[in-house]
């Protein structure tokens, strides 16, 4: 494993709430991020589906993860956008970000939140946001 990848491991690890999720990184690399969560009835809201929020979580992680690819550790999100496609019922959901722009201290990204269930994926949601660096 490279250590870009590590690092990212650590950070995760060092995320109660991403620990309390099971949230898993799985592709962390210059300018990309995977981060996966299994869907447990917990994470569900009353109609079945996954709650928006976790949802949610998964964009925003996933961007700020992306983000700190090319910024460092130390970063945060400014701010992001999240469209939601269609409810989300299935075994996984997987984030997928990259950075679409970065300067010296911010970077922009995108990414796509995919619900996979019996080998298949399909796109619910939608974000972009903007990652800052603390430094």
């Amino acid at each position: 494993m490279s250590n870009i990848f590590n690092m990212g491991q650590q950070v995760l690890q060092s995320q109660p709430f991403s620990k309390l999720l099971g949230a898993r990184l799985t592709v962390f690399n210059e300018m990309q991020t995977e981060l996966v969560l299994t869907i447990t009835p917990d994470l569900l809201q009353q109609h079945g589906f996954v709650h928006g929020s976790v949802i949610s979580y998964a964009a925003d992680n996933a961007l700020t993860f992306a983000g700190g690819s090319v910024l460092g550790s130390a970063v945060v999100t400014a701010e992001y956008s999240i469209h939601y496609l269609k409810p989300a019922r299935g075994e996984q959901i997987i984030a997928r970000a990259s950075v679409i722009s970065a300067g010296r201290r911010q970077a922009v990204c995108r990414c796509d939140i995919w619900i996979a269930a019996n080998g298949q994926e399909e796109l619910c949601a939608t974000a972009q946001g903007t990652i800052v660096s603390l430094a």
